[in-house]
């Protein structure tokens, strides 16, 4: 990583903690207070903050694609079929 990107975690453990409780706080599951606490670390940690814009990116995408139908190439489900079968003997 060259020093442009370089990011000093004082506190290496809290950010563990905050990056547990990202889908909780995602989902709109934290308290008030776990939440403004969050926020505020977020606000201050740049790779925090990259890891949770990910995560509700993802989400989005995820939202946004899941009442779409999947149509699978010709052959795809047959060949996908024998070969679960065949590793499941």
């Amino acid at each position: 990583m060259d020093a442009s990107h370089a990011h000093e975690h004082p506190d290496l453990d809290r950010c563990r903690e905050i990056l547990v409780q990202l889908n909780d706080y995602a989902d709109g599951e934290l308290g008030a207070d776990l939440c403004r606490e969050l926020e505020q670390h977020l606000a201050e940690c740049p790779d925090c903050r990259a890891v949770y814009d990910t995560l509700t990116g993802t989400i989005r995408i995820y939202h946004s694609l899941r009442d779409l139908p999947l149509e699978l190439p010709p052959g795809i489900e047959e060949r996908l079929l024998r070969h679960i079968t065949h590793v499941e003997k």
